[in-house]
């Protein structure tokens, strides 16, 4: 495929700096510093990478090109959750582009100009030139085809200026690849780590196991005080670094789903459409006009629809009406206008003629009908195709492969499966003039031509109304430390969202959070925000529980969060008490089970690198020290996930000695060489002062 003809069928997605760049994928959009105030920020700029400022007027465009790219890839009209991939994309994009653009600078990394040509004409093409100018099947590159666009540019300037893009693109892969190759070949293994973890994935050790589980203390027999929070949170201050701002909110939702009343009104409506249905002149003008889902009226294979409406419509005859029929959340109503057998794909070839080059779609038909007539005659199509088509497949000889329904525009899908085998068609399309030539029809199976119509169950504004009044009186009382009371005294549930970042799509419940999050990240902790938030289905009044800075969490921003593990930790106390006692005078590990009331429990087969007690948990201070005991001795108490725990090993079982550590070390190479070019960047990130300040835009 030629790069015009992916310009034209992929809008250009090449300008993201994030497109192809590998290096995203070892970004976590949390590792990254939110700055504050942003409001003492240029009015521009989105944030600063090291000094260097982004501004809106670059940075939303690249959004906007992502988030196409996004729907393009996993379909819809996107959503809050797919515009914050789009803007984290591109953030991340900005981010890799100025940090590792002064690394390359400092390392003096740099694509010589053969190198370059290597790259986009060369024995070595860059991966994007094997993506746009490669065959698929074979990935070869078509070097000709690749030689006559690069010529093409003086002549044409959007040729020139997507050939500029993509060449800083080719330039910024082999630059990253370059970086890679260096981070890669300057990490090493010791035989000394080789050995150890040979011996960690292969030595064997069997045990036995007296265990105090923690569920045997109920939880209700237990106050927990100040200091038990403070001394779980002093000894474990290493797990609350918070690497970004975060904030977190509660909120009360007001539904707006549709009433039993607006069901009976929709029904109606439905009732009287089905009627007036029955009777239309012209039946897929009239379903156009009045469907809130828009079917192409094309000839549609089974499976497309909704099941309910799918396993009824392809076995009634032409012209038979079925629905009002409800599911999901809307009515379908269908005519079916005919049904036929028609092939499952076809394999067709073309030749597309551009009617503004020859002076209007009379002429280019004109062309077209010509070269049927040559074909007809003996002529040679994939020759013509060669000489007179505008599209990309013109160097296959107009070949576009086997395609199934759905995949190529109305009147091209239907000239080539209405049509049969070595049948030559001119139709006209959005893109042009084509002369199509069937080459093969692949199955059989029953099409229908269908008119449909769907009409969504939805709120009426009597609904949404009734809704917004109850959520402005709730706004209107509400005061900054009744939030919860009054809720729950008018009947309200109230929701919950914790550490929420300031670009996140997403919060639990609410299906359109951005408005709500940005205004949480203008306001200051136990503020009632201001504004009624729409959803999709409710009306949301929220306020501000926590605001919680970069950095190490302070206990009380904590606290709820570890409340579990701090209950644990003071079992764990009692329960070591109780396992000492049982040890005092006790000879081996069956007189402490006895004195304990527990059963002894062996263990077989367990490498340290795996430490899952079978029937247990993962517990990997357990493990840990059964590596590190003697056999046959009974050992002091250990606190783990799920209990307090003594052992005593029977014995360790060694592997036979590493003969050759060549393997290992190799496969340890490769492992470490997958995290080393995350690694090294997020070091990068680390050293770098970061200002985020893209909840002011998005």
């Amino acid at each position: 495929m030629g790069l015009m003809t992916f310009l034209r069928n992929r809008a250009g997605y090449i300008l993201i700096g994030a497109i192809g760049f590998a290096i995203v994928a070892f970004l976590v959009g949390d590792a990254v510093n939110v700055g504050k105030p942003f409001w003492a920020e240029s009015q521009k700029v989105v944030g600063s990478i090291d000094g260097e400022d982004i501004s809106i007027d670059t940075f939303g465009p690249k959004v906007d090109q992502s988030l196409a790219q996004f729907k393009q890839q996993y379909g819809g009209s996107g959503n809050a959750q797919m515009q914050a991939m789009a803007v984290d994309n591109v953030w991340n994009g900005e981010i890799a582009t100025v940090l590792l653009g002064k690394e390359y600078n400092r390392l003096g990394l740099t694509i010589s100009g053969d190198e370059l040509f290597d790259l986009l004409q060369g024995k070595n093409p860059s991966p994007l030139i094997v993506q746009y100018f490669g065959n698929p099947q074979t990935g070869q590159v078509n070097r000709a085809e690749v030689i006559a666009s690069l010529k093409q540019q003086a002549k044409n300037p959007q040729l020139k200026q997507q050939w500029d893009m993509l060449q800083a693109e080719i330039e910024k892969q082999a630059l990253q690849q370059k970086y890679a190759n260096l981070v890669r070949n300057s990490v090493y293994v010791t035989t000394l780590e080789a050995n150890d973890e040979y011996i960690n994935r292969n030595k064997l050790a069997n045990f036995k196991y007296v265990a105090l589980d923690y569920a045997t203390i109920a939880d209700a027999t237990l106050k927990l005080t100040e200091s038990d929070y403070s001394d779980y949170y002093n000894a474990n201050k290493a797990r609350f670094e918070s690497p970004a701002e975060t904030r977190s909110f509660e909120y009360v939702t007001f539904s707006v789903n549709p009433t039993k009343d607006d069901s009976v009104a929709v029904r109606t409506q439905v009732e009287k459409l089905a009627a007036d249905f029955k009777t239309a002149v012209n039946d897929s003008l009239f379903a156009a006009l009045n469907s809130d889902v828009k079917v192409p009226y094309v000839y549609m294979s089974k499976g497309k629809l909704d099941p309910a409406v799918d396993s009824v419509v392809f076995n009634v005859p032409a012209g038979s009406y079925y629905g009002p029929k409800f599911s999901g959340n809307s009515y379908k109503l269908v005519k079916v206008v005919d049904t036929r057998f028609s092939p499952d794909s076809v394999k067709a070839s073309h030749i597309l003629i551009d009617p503004a080059k020859l002076g209007g779609v009379d002429k280019a038909i004109k062309l077209a009908d010509s070269l049927k007539g040559l074909v007809q005659g003996g002529a040679n199509f994939a020759a013509l195709a060669k000489q007179y088509s505008v599209d990309g497949s013109k160097d296959k000889g107009g070949d576009l492969g086997t395609f199934s329904r759905g995949q190529m525009v109305p009147e091209f899908e239907n000239a080539a499966f209405n049509g049969k085998p070595g049948d030559l068609k001119v139709v006209t399309s959005q893109f042009g003039v084509h002369l199509i030539k069937v080459e093969k029809q692949i199955g059989n199976s029953k099409v229908a031509k269908l008119a449909y119509i769907e009409k969504n169950l939805s709120p009426s504004n009597k609904t949404k109304d009734a809704a917004y009044k109850k959520a402005s009186s709730f706004l209107a009382e509400v005061k900054d430390n009744n939030f919860s009371e009054l809720a729950q005294k008018k009947g309200y549930t109230v929701g919950v969202a914790d550490k929420v970042t300031a670009s996140q799509g997403f919060a639990p419940g609410l299906d359109n959070p951005r408005q709500l999050i940005r205004d949480a990240y203008a306001a200051d902790k136990g503020d009632i925000l201001k504004e009624i938030y729409q959803m999709d289905n409710a009306f949301v009044i929220a306020r501000v529980t926590g605001v919680n800075p970069k950095g190490t969490l302070p206990l009380e921003a904590v606290k709820k969060d570890i409340e579990p593990l701090v209950r644990n930790a003071v079992k764990a106390k009692m329960l070591t008490e109780k396992a000492n006692a049982a040890l005092q005078g006790a000879g081996n590990l069956d007189q402490v089970a006895k004195k304990l009331g527990q059963p002894v429990n062996p263990v077989q087969n367990i490498v340290f690198a795996n430490p899952i007690i079978p029937g247990a948990a993962q517990e990997n201070k357990l493990v840990g020290s059964v590596f590190g005991s003697q056999p046959g001795k009974v050992s002091q108490p250990v606190d783990g996930e799920r209990g307090v725990y003594v052992f005593s090993v029977d014995n360790f079982i060694n592997p036979a000695p590493l003969a050759n550590t060549y393997k290992q070390k190799e496969a340890m190479m490769q492992a470490i060489a997958q995290r080393s070019l995350g690694s090294a960047f997020q070091a990068l990130q680390d050293k770098a002062k970061i200002k985020d300040n893209r909840v002011k835009f998005y």
